[in-house]
């Protein structure tokens, strides 16, 4: 047995795929069906978005690979919707939309059914919100700066999906090595707190900093520490001057006063100065609800933290809506949900989805009358994995065309 005192409280890969972060209810359903001779009863499992967070009209889907890893040699065939798809929790006629399906011996997957929901739930919150933000700020830079909002263990996690979502980087050094980009960052506060305490100077850190770290890396200079945000601004940019690409902003809300009217102030008195390129970066409390007003007071970018790390999970459920039986499949589901096997279809021109049992036509676009292409994609098959989603910035790229065509 593990000796919690001496490890990290979190699982492992490992002991994930072993089924031991399970509920307790599956490895009794598992005594249950073995002593009935039910476990290798072969079923058709859909996941289901029961809702989405509140005002959200859209999710964008994630964590695909994870289930795929998770599942990878199980004797199941997994289809599912493309990493970083659009979707809605109902199609057009409000049928839930199956964002997943799996089939198989109930034995091979049924304690994996909490890691699995887990996984798609956190992913597609954190890539939904990555999107909303990066939809709020249009062409701005986001940089997502969420680690240390959430358990250290997630940081690569979170990282991943908020780029995928449609953030431009991340802070997260582990978070950036597994998406094969560069970390982004500017400097902490401690920085210029040490220079001022020991050099008698904290001007002295973005010296320090502009001698010290690489040229490519963009000189971003912590605006705010001491003097008001315009002040420290402009003894930035007279000190760095044409080396220095922004100021961050990053001032504690009891300070902050109108952060709007701060932002142009500064933008302003830049100008004034002569230097109108230098950008003004946001952060500290960043949402897509604020983001408006602040790109319209001159905001260029935004440093984003719990509002991406912390994101409402979606609420994903896995039910059982047929079985096979007698070499046949019979439709079955609980109350409330629908049961058969399921196709969806969506609309390329009206982004319109319409849900159908299997192996019936293909329908038209209930609105407007066109060709509708299926969504669900195989990934694995018996077991053996056919398809693999495509590497992360490709992922992104689908997700950014996707919300140009959408409305928050």
């Amino acid at each position: 047995m593990n000796n919690w005192n001496e490890r990290f409280i979190y699982a492992t890969f490992d002991e994930i795929k072993e089924g031991l972060t399970t509920d307790v209810y599956f490895t009794r359903t598992r005594r249950i069906l073995e002593k009935n001779g039910l476990i290798d009863a072969v079923v058709h499992v859909e996941v289901t978005a029961s809702k989405l967070p509140e005002s959200y009209r859209w999710g964008v889907f994630a964590g695909l690979r994870e289930v795929i890893k998770l599942l990878k040699g199980r004797k199941i065939t997994l289809r599912s919707l493309p990493e970083g798809e659009i979707f809605t929790a109902s199609d057009f006629s409000g049928i839930r939309v199956p964002v997943m399906t799996i089939e198989g011996p109930i034995g091979e997957f049924l304690e994996l059914e909490t890691p699995l929901l887990g996984f798609l739930a956190s992913a597609s919150g954190i890539a939904t919100k990555a999107a909303r933000v990066k939809k709020a700020a249009g062409e701005k830079i986001v940089l997502s700066f969420g680690a240390r909002r959430q358990h250290p263990a997630l940081a690569p996690f979170i990282e991943f999906y908020a780029y995928i979502g449609g953030a431009d980087g991340v802070s997260a050094v582990l978070g950036a090595q597994a998406l094969g980009i560069r970390a982004t960052g500017t400097m902490p506060h401690s920085l210029m707190i040490l220079f001022r305490a020991y050099k008698g100077d904290h001007t002295l850190a973005w010296i320090a900093f502009d001698e010290i770290i690489e040229k490519d890396v963009p000189r971003i200079v912590l605006a705010d520490t001491f003097f008001d945000e315009v002040e420290e601004s402009m003894l930035a940019a007279d000190i760095l001057g044409e080396k220095l690409y922004g100021v961050r902003l990053d001032t504690p809300g009891s300070r902050r006063g109108n952060f709007e009217d701060i932002i142009r102030e500064v933008k302003w008195k830049l100008k004034a100065r002569g230097f109108k390129d230098i950008k003004v970066i946001v952060s500290g409390g960043i949402d897509e609800e604020r983001i408006p007003a602040l790109v319209k007071a001159g905001a260029d970018g935004f440093g984003v933290g719990a509002s991406i790390s912390t994101a409402p999970p979606i609420d994903f459920s896995m039910d059982i809506t047929a079985v096979q039986k007698d070499g046949r499949w019979v439709p079955v589901a609980k109350r409330g949900k629908l049961s058969g096997r399921k196709e969806v279809y969506r609309c390329n021109n009206c982004l319109i989805d319409v849900v159908t049992l299997e192996g019936g036509e293909p329908p038209k676009c209930p609105k407007c009358g066109g060709e509708m292409r299926p969504l669900l994609e195989t990934y694995i098959k018996e077991g053996v994995v056919i398809k693999e989603p495509p590497p992360a910035e490709e992922v992104r790229k689908r997700v950014l065309a996707s919300i140009q065509k959408l409305e928050l």
